[in-house]
């Protein structure tokens, strides 16, 4: 909540014209905050008097920030193999941990995975904390975020990661809420500042207009979730040595409020643009739902599959499975054709990782063009139809 020190307050309106929101007025005299509030903090930062100030937003400093070493993943365990996004955030994680000195650690939860625990040492794991339990065969949120909160309360690692997935969007702001630590949402970028230290966690903001970039300087750990496909896995190298650590759980851990009555994979799990080297994407260039007839001719002739933007979606041209960008996947093809996409950043910071983008639009300044590898002025309804044939007449067909 944000709070307006009426005695402090000298109505200057200061606040008032820095208020990206508009939610804040100056009233007979004296700041007045409405619901339009999002506890931003750009009125706090910009009144010169302190009148300003976020309820709860004061974080008591660590005792001694110096006893917190290491860097952690959470190492997603599910449907019967370690998910994807573990061995991309293992990835990032080995170029933190080699920056920071420090060993690199993979928390691993699941049942009868004791074998797989290899895979994530190969992949830059030094150790392995393995908690390989008949009931954690089922995710459930309270057991899960009770094992790791009691893991990282006493091993104290600086930063802990995790994917932006549906299980770590939902147990990780909770383990983060336990231990009052900073917690960034689907960041795009990792890195560590050099005077410091810190963890700098970069991520879309304002709905995707700017980039942030975010520091917890005062707790840990710090913690942040990655989007899938945002970071690039390293080579795993099956000679690496490392150390499993099987932990059993405290008595009363493993109980649960949660009965899991079964689990059933959904069907859009069978478009899957995140596993596809080819994607053809298209937007609102595309004018309607029989433009993704044509692009779909060219993403068969590629064996790839058929993406879009969000703006695609929702005018219902064709389901949210296949939307790229910052509210849908993010994906890293070694193709990226975008047809009639003009690059809005929210769309951008969904595909930009692509090996090669390939870029279709009638306007040459859009922002698509910015990041493309080859791009390609002119009207998709002519140039698609000639890739396609092309491609047809180079196959023999």
């Amino acid at each position: 909540m944000l709070i307006v020190d009426s005695e402090k307050c000298i109505g200057c309106g200061v606040c008032e014209e820095n208020c990206p929101f508009g939610a804040i007025a100056v009233v007979d005299g004296c700041a007045v905050v409405d619901d339009g509030c999002t506890l931003c903090g750009s009125c706090v930062e910009t009144c010169e008097v302190g009148a300003l100030h976020i309820e709860g937003a004061e974080k008591k400093a660590q005792a001694d920030l110096e006893e917190w070493s290491g860097i952690w993943v959470f190492a997603e365990y599910r449907h019967g193999r370690v998910a994807p996004v573990a061995y991309e955030l293992l990835g990032i994680g080995r170029q933190l941990a080699d920056q920071r000195g420090v060993p690199l650690s993979a928390v691993f939860l699941g049942s009868g995975i004791e074998d797989q625990a290899g895979l994530l040492i190969a992949a830059g794991a030094d150790k392995v904390f393995l908690v390989d339990d008949p009931f954690l065969e089922d995710y459930r949120e309270d057991v899960y975020g009770r094992i790791l909160v009691e893991l990282i309360r006493e091993h104290k690692p600086e930063v802990v990661l995790a994917g932006a997935t549906a299980i770590g969007r939902s147990v990780i702001p909770q383990v983060a809420t336990v231990l009052g630590a900073g917690l960034t949402a689907d960041c795009t970028g990792l890195a560590i500042r050099e005077e410091d230290g810190m963890l700098l966690q970069t991520r879309p903001a304002f709905g995707g207009n700017v980039m942030a970039t975010i520091v917890c300087p005062h707790s840990r750990p710090q913690m942040a979730t990655v989007r899938p496909k945002v970071m690039v896995p390293a080579e795993p190298d099956p000679g690496r040595s490392g150390e499993v650590v099987r932990v059993v759980p405290a008595a009363g851990v493993l109980s649960s409020k949660v009965e899991v009555l079964g689990s059933v994979q959904s069907e859009q799990d069978q478009v899957n643009i995140q596993e596809v080297e080819i994607l053809v994407s298209g937007g609102r260039g595309l004018e309607s739902e029989k433009g993704f007839e044509l692009i779909r001719e060219l993403a068969d002739e590629l064996g790839g599959a058929v993406a879009a933007s969000r703006a695609a979606v929702d005018s219902g041209w064709i389901s949210y499975p296949h939307q790229v960008g910052q509210t849908g996947k993010t994906v890293c093809p070694k193709l990226y054709i975008a047809c009639g996409i003009s690059g809005a950043i929210q769309h951008l910071v969904g595909m930009q990782s692509a090996e090669t983008i390939v870029a279709i639009n009638r306007d040459e300044n859009a922002p698509i063009f910015d990041i493309a590898t080859y791009s390609l002025v002119g009207d998709l309804f002519d140039i698609v139809p000639l890739l396609t044939t092309r491609i047809r007449e180079g196959r023999g067909r």
